[in-house]
């Protein structure tokens, strides 16, 4: 299970989760198999612009192979292309650390 996380900085694991979701400054990319093993952290490329940053951030995602996204909460926008991709949201708090965050949304991702 990939897992893609909008995220502050360059930490990975040890980093925290945004507050927003089109303009995080990076994308925190996580392969969940038994134990969350960090795969890479992404620019995000489209938080310089003034519009359309939701289906961009979305669209690099679905390019990472990411099938679901931890967040704080999206628009309806971005909801509707996740689902058009096939990739589930799940909310969780933003500013939590993102291993904690995968942590507890472990038993969420396997329904």
């Amino acid at each position: 299970m990939r897992l893609g996380i909008p995220t502050k900085g360059k930490l990975g694991l040890k980093d925290r989760v945004s507050e927003v979701f089109g303009k995080a400054p990076t994308f925190t990319i996580i392969e969940w198999d038994v134990l969350p093993q960090l795969i890479e952290v992404i620019d995000n490329p489209a938080i310089a612009l003034s519009q359309g940053v939701g289906p961009i951030a979305t669209k690099l995602l679905k390019e990472k192979g990411v099938e679901i996204v931890l967040c704080g909460g999206v628009g309806i926008g971005v909801s509707i292309i996740l689902s058009g991709y096939g990739i589930k949201y799940l909310r969780v708090e933003p500013c939590t650390l993102v291993s904690e965050a995968v942590t507890q949304i472990e038993d969420l991702w396997k329904i």
